[in-house]
């Protein structure tokens, strides 16, 4: 009977002490799933709460990834295990209040289920946090606290985040979108986790070498856009660069403008196991970029507000489309400020309805949603909207018209009004939201194909309405992410910088190689 207890004890222990026998016998990997996400102007006078991240925790999180279903060959390839995933629209500074307890939760549920041989750590770069430099660098240090140097970490970020040198070392594998609009971010996001697990699989684990150049450049989006030249041709010279044998992956960040921190600055970064080929990769990159840091223009004609007006009533094309870009709520502005509005509800041209047709995407204003709800469709609302947390430029705007729709139920706005004041239909919500997709003007009973002009709080068009338009114009309006950055109060960005500092001296682009996750202090 011993020999028999004791046989069975070995068995218990060969195959994981009482383990699933399906599990080990797969082998699969054990890998985590964490991010937060979120762009922040610490040029807006918002704060970001938690809320606003909308997290997913657990099983919840595969719904966010299309190559994460459940018949998925990724998903077979792993044993995952989801923790935290928040994304955010962009906006203020977020609370340390909001930081602290998503990155808590995060931390528990990797402490309750690991050991991992992975971490998929999907966020974006730009996060700006109360009181606190670089969060996605001290977030990625305080999940290696919790599961160790040994976990290889690979990490997905928009191109229009930061790389400080804390999260270049505590990451392994690093990539970022190589697209403006972000056409391609699930297919990056997908691409770090095959090279996560690749590497694994592969036992080949973390890379051999790590390249990260700074290159002190700081452009907004709206002209750093790979629609169009210069940008179409940099961004094209990654891919070929992380094709090469010996070579994992390459990315360029353009960084975030907006925000006034020293980690704030374009970046490259080249992974892999052949020095030689990673150094001059990255270099090469890095040299592209700098070499036409002058060349880089707004993406589409700009102008100031009135004459973007003048122009759209003038036209005989239909939607002419306006960005209202200084208060771009998916750049990181507050989405409240009322001074465009004002602007054109002043103009005689709008204030009768039979003037131009022009939609208003949107403004927040709760007070309006409230009355207009009480009134119904068809009644009369009179109420103010806006300038909550950004009256700068111009005061709450009291607006007074028909209410034509009322719909319930979207995840950020919750309750969206359309007004009719004159000839313009204002959208306003109870909570802020930018209006992407075309169904989000339809769904409210908006033809923005038929309507003269369609004004949105956004900068460069998502592919979506840009499709959309038959003629468009950037306005230069303000807002806390003023595209004239030269009007911008910065104190903590390193200096001297691209184009702040028009003539300054040729950088030192060599490669600095990152020492591996697993020499970090």
């Amino acid at each position: 009977m011993r020999t028999i207890l004791f046989s069975l004890a070995l068995l218990l222990l060969a195959t994981g002490c009482g383990q699933p026998a399906e599990k080990q016998a797969k082998g699969l990997p054990r890998i985590a799933i964490a991010g937060l996400a979120i762009e922040s102007s610490t040029f807006s006078p918002a704060l970001t709460h938690e809320e606003a991240f909308h997290a997913k925790t657990g099983e919840d999180v595969f719904s966010l990834y299309p190559f994460f279903a459940p018949d998925s060959l990724a998903r077979k390839r792993a044993e995952w295990i989801p923790t935290v995933k928040g994304h955010a629209l962009p906006g203020g500074i977020v609370t340390r209040e909001a930081y602290e307890s998503l990155v808590t939760k995060t931390l528990n549920m990797l402490r309750e289920n690991g050991p991992y041989d992975g971490l998929f750590f999907d966020i974006h770069g730009a996060m700006s946090v109360v009181g606190l430099d670089d969060p996605e660098g001290d977030f990625i240090l305080r999940i290696r606290e919790v599961i160790g140097k040994e976990p290889v970490i690979s990490t997905c970020m928009d191109l229009h985040g930061n790389v400080s040198p804390r999260l270049a070392q505590n990451t392994d594998l690093i990539t970022c979108f190589r697209l403006a609009p972000h056409e391609d971010a699930m297919e990056s996001k997908k691409r770090a986790v095959d090279n996560l697990l690749d590497r694994i699989e592969s036992g080949k684990g973390k890379p051999v070498y790590k390249a990260w150049i700074p290159v002190p450049i700081l452009l907004p989006g709206e002209k750093t856009s790979t629609r169009i030249e210069p940008g179409k041709s940099l961004y094209a010279k990654v891919a070929p660069a992380a094709r090469q044998e010996g070579v994992i992956d390459a990315a360029i960040w353009v960084g975030y403008a907006w925000a006034d921190e020293p980690r704030n600055h374009a970046v490259v970064m080249v992974t892999g196991d052949d020095k030689e080929k990673v150094t001059t990769a990255a270099e090469e990159l890095a040299q592209s970029f700098w070499d036409v840091r002058s060349e880089f223009v707004f993406v589409a004609p700009t102008a100031p507000l009135k004459e973007c007006l003048d122009k759209a009533i003038a036209s005989d094309k239909r939607p002419f489309m306006i960005s209202d870009m200084g208060d771009n709520p998916t750049a990181g502005g507050a989405g409240d400020v009322t001074w465009t509005l004002r602007e054109i509800l002043a103009r005689p041209e709008f204030q009768t309805e039979s003037g131009p047709s022009l939609i208003y995407a949107s403004l927040p204003g709760p007070e309006l949603v409230e009355k207009a709800v009480e009134v119904g469709v068809a009644g009369i609302v009179e109420a103010f909207a806006g300038a909550a947390v950004d009256d700068r430029y111009a005061p709450p705007i009291k607006l007074t018209g028909k209410v034509e729709a009322i719909e319930h139920g979207d995840e950020h706005a919750e309750t969206e009004v359309v007004v009719k004041v004159g000839s313009v239909h204002v959208i306003v919500t109870k909570k802020r939201k930018p209006y992407h997709h075309e169904a989000d003007f339809t769904r409210l009973g908006l033809n923005p194909r038929e309507t003269d002009i369609v004004v949105v709080k956004i900068g460069y068009l998502v592919p979506e309405l840009y499709d959309m338009r038959a003629d468009w114009i950037m306005a230069l309006t303000p807002g806390g992410v003023d595209q004239d950055l030269e009007r911008l109060d910065y104190k903590r960005i390193k200096r001297p910088m691209f184009p702040l500092d028009k003539d300054m001296a040729d950088p030192d682009l060599g490669a600095r190689l990152v020492p591996s996750s697993a020499q970090a202090d």
